[in-house]
């Protein structure tokens, strides 16, 4: 670290942010195997929550490659090194008084320890579960057909190893749940840890 760079404190305290937006900041980070419906469940929270009035934001992991991370492969080394600018990004976002979304396959514990760490006690983790041959069957972007005759290197739960999830604050089980159903589970959870208030107390 540079010793001529200084941190400078914010005019504008936490608790005066949480105070106009009316919810407490949180980061909620969504993980799973490509086509486990992260990005669908993700978007069907933050549409609750806006309907709502929170003030929210959604990282999603392809929309992230086409600016932020476009010089990043899809290597071990450059997964770890997306998952730390997400993280970095995420916090900052968290620091607005933001609830973040973050929608990335994010495969390695080791790198949403890293973010766990980076963010605190506001991280979230959001595991979409779904069994590997229902991806498969699903592959709404044709990756997973790709990826089986070769044409993709890397490719998480084919040739790449996705580390599931040990104790994540939450498990969504997408064949068992609906999306709605799915969606309102997570903002329940944001009720019970009183980040937002429940609808019959706004």
């Amino acid at each position: 670290m540079n010793t001529n760079i200084v941190w400078h404190p914010a005019a504008v305290s936490a608790s005066e942010k949480r105070s106009l937006h009316g919810h407490n900041p949180c980061v909620l980070w969504y993980t799973g195997l490509s086509g486990s419906g992260k990005s669908t469940i993700s978007n069907a929270v933050d549409r609750l929550l806006f309907e709502r009035g929170c003030h929210t934001f959604l990282l999603d992991g392809d929309n992230v490659r086409h600016g932020l991370n476009r010089d990043l492969g899809f290597d071990d080394a450059s997964r770890v090194e997306n998952i730390r600018r997400i993280s970095e990004v995420s916090k900052l976002m968290l620091e607005a008084g933001l609830i973040v979304g973050t929608a990335f396959i994010s495969p390695f514990i080791a790198d949403r320890q890293l973010a766990r760490s980076l963010i605190g006690a506001s991280f979230i983790e959001v595991f979409i579960d779904t069994p590997l041959h229902e991806c498969e069957k699903r592959d709404p972007k044709g990756l997973y057909q790709k990826a089986r005759a070769g044409d993709i290197k890397h490719f998480t739960g084919i040739s790449s190893p996705y580390e599931a999830p040990m104790a994540a604050e939450l498990h969504i089980r997408t064949t068992q749940l609906s999306i709605r159903e799915a969606a309102e589970q997570i903002v329940h959870f944001l009720e019970q840890r009183q980040i937002v208030a429940p609808l019959d107390m706004e």
